[in-house]
């Protein structure tokens, strides 16, 4: 009684919710960081600030992840192919892989020039430093604004993308609180001091969204969901007897998937059973891309990847190899 069923539903259409607007807020803050690099790079190298050249350090990484998770943005867009079946949706994890890990370097190199300087911090041009590092917050507030626009919540790429200007946007504002200390007051070892506490601020960051990065690619189950819950609310439909060869991915941002093998009762009905499987999925859980295979207990298989959870059952089902099975019926059906 092998039954399976691919559901697509509208998590295509989640999927894409958005993307214009994201591509957008990328592209108008691509360009807002590039012009005020030049500016501040040159203000850095004048001035003989490491706060300042440490944030014209994140506008470089800045236009370059917007770059990327532009570009990023728009391979994902192409339709799957006969070698792609899901087209290139997963080079936006890559792009916030690139992004996040670039951050941390970046990160530990302000983290380890500060580090030394704090020993005999050097004189810095203090007044030229405060003009720059506004002019660069005042760039970076506005591609920040913009960013807010595209999806920084559900989409990994753009909020990698986001959390490199907000990193920025802090450099920016550390270079002025330093610029005023030492202005005032003549404390040069501000700007080492600052430029510390920042990297460490953006390292944070960038590591949460390297992580989710890392995981998605390791096909790890999504953070916002708890498989054993799922488990546990797929076992207690009308008729289930069996959940196993559970597993829960995300393809890419804002597009999860699951498949699952359900032992029903015998001689049970396929269709009412997979029917309230999916509206289960997608309504508690915003799952719209299923797989599901119902069975009955003449159903055989072996070597089954089982989800971790299920050991916790009483995980009886035959592992005797028997593909030959006697499946009355099976059919993919696409929605």
């Amino acid at each position: 009684m092998g039954f399976h069923h691919h559901d697509h539903g509208d998590g295509h259409d989640h999927h894409h919710h958005g993307k214009g607007a994201s591509k957008r807020a990328l592209l108008i803050s691509f360009l807002i960081i590039a012009v005020f690099l030049v500016v501040e790079t040159i203000g850095g190298f004048l001035t003989n600030s490491l706060a300042l050249l440490s944030d014209a350090g994140h506008m470089l990484s800045d236009a370059l992840a917007l770059l990327l998770s532009l570009i990023a943005v728009h391979f994902a867009a192409r339709p799957p192919s006969a070698k792609r079946t899901f087209g290139l949706k997963r080079f936006e994890i890559l792009a916030a892989l690139t992004n996040g890990v670039t951050l941390v370097l970046i990160s530990l190199f302000i983290f380890w020039e500060g580090f030394q300087r704090l020993w005999n911090p050097p004189e810095v041009a203090s007044g030229s430093m405060i003009t720059i590092a506004t002019v660069g917050l005042l760039a970076n507030i506005a591609a920040a604004m913009v960013l807010m626009r595209g999806d920084t919540k559900n989409n990994v790429n753009v909020r990698s993308a986001y959390l490199h200007v907000l990193g920025d946007l802090l450099g920016s504002v550390g270079a002025i609180v330093g610029g005023i200390l030492m202005w005032a007051f003549g404390w040069y070892i501000a700007d080492p001091i600052i430029s510390i506490v920042v990297a460490v601020l953006i390292m944070l960051s960038a590591w949460r969204v390297t992580k989710e990065s890392v995981n998605i690619l390791l096909e790890g189950a999504p953070s916002r969901l708890d498989t054993t819950k799922v488990e546990e609310s797929l076992s207690q439909l009308p008729g289930v007897i069996k959940v196993h060869d559970l597993h829960i991915w995300t393809v890419t941002s804002g597009f999860d998937s699951l498949t699952c093998h359900l032992v029903v009762e015998d001689d049970l009905p396929s269709y009412p059973v997979l029917n309230d499987t999916l509206v289960l999925l997608e309504k508690e859980f915003g799952i719209t891309h299923a797989t599901i295979q119902i069975e009955n207990s003449s159903t055989r298989h072996r070597d089954l990847h089982c989800q971790a959870t299920s050991d916790s059952h009483d995980h009886d089902h035959n592992h005797e190899h028997n593909h030959d099975h006697p499946h009355d019926h099976k059919q993919h059906s696409h929605s």
